[in-house]
């Protein structure tokens, strides 16, 4: 069922919102959460689509913030609130509200926005582009428990990372990090099935992949190691190759959703690594609501941290631009992110082998290893 208001204000949005569920049959408000997408014309019906199609695990009242630019002077200083309200088969599992701004109105958001949230349940604002430079300080983003933005939409998506980092706040998240969540997953679990230490890691994908520098960041900064970032034809993020003291272990994907696993002394695996759908990353984040601890310490690692290689051309890590080299060390403590077993969805924490001093030392591993403070600023290789 789909309401078309004009001209209207939110007291009249909020009294179509309970007709429109009487007359469906559901006078009762069974939402989870208030999702709020603030975004434009052009991707505002990719952005519902994907927010419908996560309502189905998280049912939610979703609403749509679009804010129109007038065209004159004259019609700039005029304001107007225009909506769409769904219920039913046209709003998922939940509830949708599309509300077009215009004028001054278009300034204060919030005031339309805050008599539209659901009582005494949870807000998450999701910006699938153009996100504000401060996500928490932004007046949308102040009313949220979680905030998500997404990297990859960005025209600079290396210096979209730096940031997310000069602003981040518990709460904030990015989809260019969900994404590599059963990367890290994978990884973590290989590393449990052996018991060496890391000495140094490579991650190969897109020259300008803002997930594959987070991973790249992820591994350094949880493994105290070295770790290169090349650069690889893509699409997206192809291997990692961490170099530990038992062999080394490959984890490859060239395309599709098959991945290969390599492990000194093991049998080749095929492992299930596919690209996923906004919807799916934007049920991930959904599932759990507290600050993402991991995420937070892997960002504020540093993109510029990282050690750089030539592109390799075919994405495999072969050849002479494929050795790995120092880069740089971080001395965060690696524990992963807290929450429920039922709400985290963090990649589980490494084993204290991979975390402790290398062969020979008194167990203090940390204490033998170079600070970030000692290291040389190392910058990316350009590509050949």
């Amino acid at each position: 069922m789909k309401t078309d208001l004009t001209d209207t204000t939110a007291s009249k949005i909020n009294k179509a919102l309970v007709k429109a569920r009487r007359a469906i049959g559901t006078p009762a408000v069974g939402m989870v959460l208030t999702l709020v997408i603030v975004t434009d014309e052009e991707n505002a019906y990719d952005a519902l689509k994907s927010a419908n199609d996560a309502s189905r695990e998280h049912p939610s009242r979703t609403i749509v913030v679009i804010k129109r630019v007038s065209r004159s002077p004259r019609d700039r200083t005029k304001s107007r609130l225009d909506a769409e309200v769904r219920v039913g088969a046209d709003a998922g599992t939940g509830e949708t509200v599309v509300v077009r701004l215009y004028g001054e109105v278009a300034d204060h958001a919030q005031s339309v926005v805050l008599p539209l949230l659901l009582p005494d349940a949870p807000v998450v604002v999701w910006w699938p582009v153009n996100a504000p430079l401060d996500p928490a300080r932004d007046p949308l983003g102040a009313l949220a428990q979680r905030r998500v933005t997404d990297s990859y939409a960005a025209e600079k998506p290396i210096d979209e990372l730096r940031v997310r980092a000069d602003n981040y706040e518990p709460g904030d998240t990015d989809l260019a990090w969900t994404r590599i969540t059963p990367w890290r997953s994978m990884l973590a679990a290989a590393l449990d099935q052996v018991d060496c230490e890391v000495i140094s890691a490579e991650v190969q994908g897109e020259q300008y992949n803002p997930s594959v520098e987070l991973l790249a960041m992820w591994l350094a900064d949880r493994l105290h190691v070295h770790v290169r970032r090349g650069v690889s034809a893509g699409p997206g993020l192809n291997e990692v190759r961490l170099l530990t003291s038992t062999g080394p272990i490959r984890l490859y994907r060239p395309a599709g959703g098959l991945a290969l696993l390599t492990l000194e002394g093991q049998p080749d695996r095929a492992v299930a690594l596919k690209r996923r759908e906004t919807s799916e990353l934007l049920a991930e984040e959904l599932r759990r609501l507290d600050p993402d601890d991991t995420y937070a310490s892997a960002l504020r690692f540093g993109v510029d941290r990282l050690g750089g290689v030539s592109w390799s051309g075919t994405g495999t890590g072969s050849g002479s631009g494929a050795a790995l080299t120092a880069g740089t060390s971080a001395a965060a403590d690696a524990s992963t992110a807290s929450g429920s077993a039922s709400a985290s969805v963090s990649a589980p924490a490494l084993p204290p082998a991979v975390r402790s001093g290398p062969a020979g030392s008194d167990g203090d591993g940390d204490a033998e290893r170079p600070t970030p403070a000692q290291m040389p600023h190392v910058k990316k290789a350009a590509p050949q």
